[in-house]
């Protein structure tokens, strides 16, 4: 079974970290996707530029407009995922565990099915 597990960033919360606690989270992802590499469990993964340099594509009446930004303003957004293949739901959690961001208090990773992928 494939699952994305997904990062979200809350600005406030990681600005509150120190820059110990903020170079911990970051050298941690180097220990998981090790772990996820060795254990074949790994099919991909992102780390997205913030918000603010983003896009909007909209098409109306056939004509593409452009906005930059992101797509909601929102206290959170899309930092990053894993797409991960395992043997169950459970194994995914498990893995989602390890991710260094989920022992952040505040925020934490989550755990969606992959439908389709292609």
């Amino acid at each position: 079974m494939k699952f994305l597990l997904i990062m979200h960033v809350n600005p406030l919360i990681w600005d509150s970290l120190t820059e110990e606690e903020r170079d911990e989270v970051m050298n941690g992802h180097g220990a998981f996707m090790d772990t996820v590499k060795r254990s074949g469990e790994l099919l991909g993964t992102a780390a997205l530029a913030e918000p603010a340099q983003s896009a909007v594509v909209r098409v109306r009446d056939g004509v593409p407009a452009v906005t930059d930004g992101p797509y909601l303003e929102a206290k959170e957004y899309l930092g990053g995922y894993y797409l991960v293949e395992c043997e169950s739901r459970e194994r995914a959690l498990e893995l989602a565990a390890l991710i260094p961001d989920a022992g952040v208090p505040g925020l934490g990773i989550e755990v969606r099915p992959v439908v389709f992928s292609g």
